[in-house]
């Protein structure tokens, strides 16, 4: 293990980070997506200091595959914009460049600094954005160049002892950003790492914080949760945690009442088992038990869709689904039990927005369902 030094004020040098050589932190580069690998390598021969980093670093040190590669970088999100054309740069408080190849995204970003704290929104360098990230475990940098992780925070230790570990100090970390405290149940769940009692404590004692989260961001992080493969496993934890009930209140209610009714939730939520499906037929698995619950699905025609659909949105909320979403869940269940809707109102003769399909000829066939302009009036 080799160590990265800076200059301190008074001219001496300091230890700033441990650096990890291939075969200390075991992380096989083939294992690490191309283009990822692609995009770091451009940007550090254009002159950037650039890192893979994050949770797909933490996930190829566990051994695992991760599901998307973040880039970090001290290239300006204009400067990554010109690098590559196949991009195109997002957010309006802290720009992001999101980078395609086909229909697969990568995240790069730029360094961010610690003026004004751990929520301004400034570009920096390395050595401030480490102490920008969440935990530990999520705060280490990859280079797959040279094939060394260089860690700043002593993650590399905090992943050997198996525990959850913040960057940023207890009493700020929550306050900040209280959905935080769902990433921390959800990393100790899905790695089986343990959450150190004053952190545990800390959720407990704060996780009214989560009041306040818009529907939107409880809505992206129930949908991370659900496409990963311990979504039972999370979901249980953080009821347990006294955090799931500022996700989908109702159906804790139920779980509270009914224990049959929380064993058959969870055991829907395991059968995802991080299985890439159409998002309409994940949604579904936050509300079928409960429709199951309240009453009998028998073979037919129903006439009061309008009313289920509302039933099973409420059962949702707060979170914030794509309504079209809703319904291809809603009649992905009805079809199931072999009951057809009939179509007596405006409301029921809608369909989904999008069916899940991206072919040319399903495109064809929506661009045909949309009514055509009515013709101008004669002068």
């Amino acid at each position: 293990m080799r160590y990265r030094y800076s200059a301190t004020k008074d001219g001496k040098h300091e230890k700033k980070a441990a650096i990890y050589t291939k075969d200390e932190h075991g992380i096989d580069v083939a294992d690490v997506d191309s283009e990822a690998v692609s995009i770091v390598r451009k940007l550090k021969h254009a002159g950037f200091d650039t890192y893979i980093v994050g949770g797909a670093v933490r996930d190829l040190i566990l051994g695992k595959k991760p599901k998307d590669f973040d880039i970090v970088s001290a290239a300006s999100p204009s400067r990554i914009k010109k690098l590559f054309r196949n991009s195109r740069i997002i957010g309006r408080r802290f720009r992001l460049v999101h980078i395609y190849f086909g229909q697969r995204i990568f995240e790069a970003a730029t360094f961010r600094s610690l003026k004004d704290g751990n929520t301004s929104n400034t570009f920096g360098k390395i050595d401030e954005d480490v102490f920008r990230r969440d935990f530990t475990m999520n705060a280490l940098f990859y280079d797959p160049e040279q094939q060394i992780v260089v860690d700043y925070v002593g993650g590399m230790d905090d992943i050997k002892k198996k525990q959850v570990v913040p960057v940023i100090p207890l009493s700020e970390i929550f306050a900040d950003d209280p959905v935080r405290m769902i990433r921390a149940v959800k990393y100790a769940a899905a790695t089986d790492f343990s959450l150190p009692m004053n952190l545990k404590l800390k959720i407990k004692k704060q996780s009214g914080l989560l009041a306040s989260v818009s529907p939107s961001r409880l809505t992206e992080e129930i949908f991370k949760i659900i496409h990963s493969n311990k979504a039972a496993v999370i979901v249980d934890m953080l009821d347990k945690m006294g955090l799931y009930c500022y996700l989908q209140p109702e159906a804790v209610k139920l779980m509270r009442k009914n224990k049959d009714f929380r064993q058959r939730y969870l055991k829907t939520l395991a059968a995802l088992n991080g299985e890439e499906k159409y998002r309409g037929h994940i949604m579904g698995s936050l509300f079928y038990d409960y429709l199951e619950t309240i009453g009998e699905w028998k073979p037919g025609v129903i006439e009061n869709y309008r009313e289920i659909f509302q039933i099973a949105r409420s059962f949702v909320l707060p979170m914030n689904p794509p309504r079209f979403e809703m319904e291809h869940a809603l009649r992905s269940f009805l079809s199931a039990r072999g009951i057809t809707i009939k179509r007596t109102h405006p409301f029921d003769r809608t369909k989904p927005a999008h069916d899940g399909e991206t072919t040319p000829a399903a495109k064809k066939r929506r661009r045909r369902r949309k009514p055509k302009p009515a013709p101008a009036p004669a002068e």
